[in-house]
Order: C-alpha cells, then sequence, then structure tokens
C-alpha cells in the first residue's frame, strides 16, 4: 500500500518502474528521432573528403567548437598544415549514424575527426581526445612544464566529466524536456551552480585555467561555461550568472580571440552567425567577425 501511496506522487503519477526496461520509441520529446538503446549504423552513407589534411565531421555544439576553436587557433600561430574542411553532420537528421561516420566513430557522436597525412587515415573521436592529438601533433596549446601540462589536464578531464550534467542535466531538463520537473531542474541547477563556483574560484588569481598560459583546458571548457555566462539555455537570471564575476572575466577573455569567434560559428545551424560548412578560411570573409 505505502508503495502504491507513494507513486500518486511521481511524474507521471502512479509511475513505477517495470521490472525490466523497455524502449518506448516515442518517449523522449524533441530527442525521440535520435536517441536509442543500441549503436550502430541505420543506412548506408560515405562521409565526403575535401583537399586538405584534416577532415572534420561536426555540429556546432559545445563540443564541436572545442575542435573548431582549436584548429583556427593554430592556423592562426602559423600551423598552416592545420588547414581542415569541416563538414555538417546534422544530428537531427541522424547523420551520425550513416556507415561511414560510425566507423570514425562507433559511437554515434560529433566531432569525429580523419587524419588524412596518415595511410590510412587515422580515425579520432571524443573531443578532449581530438584537442590532445591535435595539441601534441602541432606542439601548441599543451604546455611541457610538468606542473602546468598536469593542470591542464586537470582541467580538461573536469570539463570532460562535468559537462554532461550541464548539457544532458540541468540544459535538457531546464529547457527541453517536454514538461518541467522541479526536483530535476533543482538537483542539476544546483550542481551546475556548484561547478560555476569552482570556476569562478579557481579563476579569481589565475588569468587562464593552467596559469599565465592559454591551453586546450580553457578551449574545452569556454563553450560550454562561457556559454552558459553569455545565454545557453536562457538560463542566466535563473542561475544568477552575476554573481560570478571572475568567470565573467575569463569568459570574455578567450571570447575577444579572433581564431575563438571564427571557430564557434562553424558548422552552426542555429543563431543569427552560421558558417555551416569550413573549406577555406576565405570562408569567413562574408562575417563581420
Amino acid at each position: 500500500m505505502a508503495d502504491t501511496d507513494e507513486s500518486a506522487n511521481n511524474q507521471p503519477a502512479g509511475y513505477v518502474p517495470p521490472e525490466v526496461w523497455t524502449w518506448d520509441q516515442t518517449n523522449g520529446g524533441q530527442f525521440a528521432n535520435i536517441n536509442r538503446p543500441i549503436s550502430g549504423a541505420t543506412h548506408e552513407r560515405e562521409l565526403p573528403v575535401g583537399e586538405h589534411p584534416l577532415q572534420l565531421y561536426s555540429l556546432g555544439t559545445p563540443n564541436g567548437q572545442k575542435v573548431t576553436i582549436l584548429l583556427e587557433e593554430l592556423l592562426a600561430a602559423g600551423h598552416a598544415d592545420a588547414e581542415y574542411d569541416a563538414w555538417l553532420i546534422e544530428i537531427g537528421k541522424g547523420d551520425q549514424f550513416g556507415s561511414g561516420f560510425v566507423t570514425i566513430n562507433p559511437n554515434s557522436k560529433i566531432p569525429a575527426l580523419a587524419d588524412h597525412t596518415l595511410d590510412p587515415p587515422l580515425r579520432l573521436f571524443e573531443s578532449g581526445s581530438i584537442l590532445v592529438y591535435l595539441a601534441e601533433k602541432f606542439g601548441a596549446f599543451l604546455p611541457t612544464e610538468p606542473r602546468a601540462r598536469a593542470e591542464t589536464f586537470n582541467w580538461l578531464m573536469w570539463q570532460m566529466g562535468s559537462a554532461p550534467f550541464v548539457g544532458g542535466g540541468f540544459g535538457h531538463f531546464y529547457a527541453y524536456a517536454p514538461f518541467k520537473i522541479q526536483y530535476a531542474i533543482d538537483r542539476y541547477a544546483m550542481e551546475t551552480k556548484r561547478q560555476l563556483h569552482v570556476l569562478d574560484t579557481h579563476l579569481a588569481d589565475r588569468t587562464y585555467l593552467a596559469g599565465d598560459t592559454y591551453t586546450i583546458a580553457d578551449i574545452a571548457v569556454w563553450p560550454w561555461y562561457g556559454g552558459i555566462l553569455t545565454g545557453a539555455y536562457g538560463a542566466q537570471t535563473f542561475l544568477s550568472v552575476a554573481d560570478y564575476p571572475n568567470l565573467a572575466r575569463w569568459t570574455d577573455l578567450i571570447g575577444a580571440r579572433p581564431p575563438v569567434k571564427r571557430g564557434r560559428i562553424v558548422n552552426r545551424i542555429m543563431g543569427e552567425t552560421q558558417l555551416r560548412e569550413r573549406h577555406d578560411a576565405h570562408d569567413f570573409d562574408v562575417f563581420d567577425l
């Protein structure tokens, strides 16, 4: 009787988890058509290959922006071999389940990268893995001094482990879920604010996350947490982002960099400034960045 009475407060009312979970394909809100409990390709589709050494298949989400920002930073620093083609993968249309994409990333998540300077091309998936690979390949944005290098990895791994609470947690339940669940929003808002406070406290006496040097840690963290301060999920007021002045200073500092301005719009399909695909540096000429 107690279980029955308590289930009346569940959402939906009366819901009790079954003994064995089964997939309801109609459940999932606006993401129902791209989420499924199995992996693998759903259709045959070869990926296009451009003329540059690096072939990126991505979407301009925070995870996608990490890679395009780093690539633009590398080019701005004089690493001509970092030239790349950025092909759009529209996850809302299921492009990530095409056979060519799954060959590069069996996890069917953006971004994915193929390095054609090797034969056969080397595949890379997971944004953090791509950042480390590129930083080591070009010897840039990853310190060699042991303490600075360790601190860079500390914050890179922090981002990789923490951001799902922000995107899949707070962002999903606050902005995208088909109905509002106070328990879920409160739980993830608390964790999101804790993470914002972690960054704000750390940046109180440092220019960048690893100290005085701009690194892939900053490039990884900025699209997610700088994004929250500048408009992601429409939650600035809800999360009281004005409470984090050190994080705001860092957000503005990174956001003012010309390579960041370029990288953040590549493969973007939402917002006023979009570069759906990037194949040449002159593709940016039409924008006032």
